[in-house]
């Protein structure tokens, strides 16, 4: 399937004001891409990508006084395929992880695993280990949060989420990050594109997603605990160990947000931009 995708945010500024965004899709995707993917901005501003230690394409830029409009649009083939399930995926030993998974398995900004470790093993400790665990965990948070767009705040843990018990996709992924870790599966975050195309009917306003993977098996398995199903459809753009490492826009002094549009559709013209 082609799929048309993209976005226009803008800020207002009464001074310049530096910008990090993590707003193109993943490197892992590129191939994928149909026509050109570019982050514009009005007024036009230098802009230049780096590659940080996940592997994420980051952006740099500043806005000036008075602010900025940036957009970016693309059409990407995408398979359309249902999240990949493995039921018998099972779960590897700590000293048996590579080096650069056990930083998943670590407490981080928004995942307290200290604050729910207790709650996770009373919960989960006598699922069997690996893909039914994982599963455990999914159906707790999502029977756990309500979602509620009017919940959201940007300082919400998992910890939080668990306690309110209402929050956005986000909190669904933190919250179950936290519950995996808790358990000794590792797990991160990821953030991108997720449209509507795979379900009966449309689910309320477009809007980037949050999801996450676990590392069962050696390796890495989508899931989705707002959903709690396998979807269809989504584009990466950035993993973390949770959302502090892929924040959309990061801007370094005063800036409002004063228009944030994400569009997601299949593209049934061909390469329509």
């Amino acid at each position: 399937m082609l799929i048309r995708a993209g976005f226009t945010i803008a800020f207002q500024a009464v001074q310049p004001v530096p910008m990090l965004a993590n707003l193109s899709v993943h490197a892992s995707r590129n191939r994928d891409l149909r026509t050109a993917q570019r982050i514009m901005s009005t007024p036009d501003v230098p802009v230049y990508d780096y590659v940080d230690r996940f592997g994420n394409v980051c952006t740099r830029l500043t806005m000036p006084a008075g602010g900025i409009t940036i957009n970016c649009g693309f059409v990407i083939e995408d398979p359309f395929e249902p999240d990949r399930v493995e039921r018998d995926a099972g779960q590897s030993a700590i000293e048996e992880l590579p080096d650069d998974v056990l930083v998943y398995l670590l407490a981080s900004r928004y995942c307290e695993t200290d604050r729910l470790l207790d709650t996770a093993w009373l919960l989960f400790g006598s699922v069997a280990p690996g893909w039914a665990r994982v599963q455990a965990i999914l159906d707790y948070v999502h029977n756990q949060i309500r979602f509620d767009y009017a919940t959201a705040h940007p300082g919400k843990s998992a910890w939080d989420a668990h306690q309110q018990r209402e929050g956005v996709c986000r909190d669904f992924a933190h919250l179950a990050i936290t519950l995996c870790r808790c358990m000794n599966i590792p797990a991160r975050y990821c953030t991108g594109y997720m449209g509507d195309m795979d379900l009966p009917a449309i689910v309320g306003d477009m809007d980037f997603s949050a999801w996450f993977e676990a590392y069962l098996d050696g390796e890495w398995y989508t899931f989705d605990a707002r959903h709690n199903r396998p979807r269809k459809g989504r584009i990466l753009m950035a993993r973390g160990r949770d959302a502090t490492d892929v924040a959309l826009t990061t801007t370094f002094g005063l800036a409002t947000l004063t228009r944030f549009e994400v569009y997601t559709d299949e593209d049934r013209l061909g390469l329509l931009t």
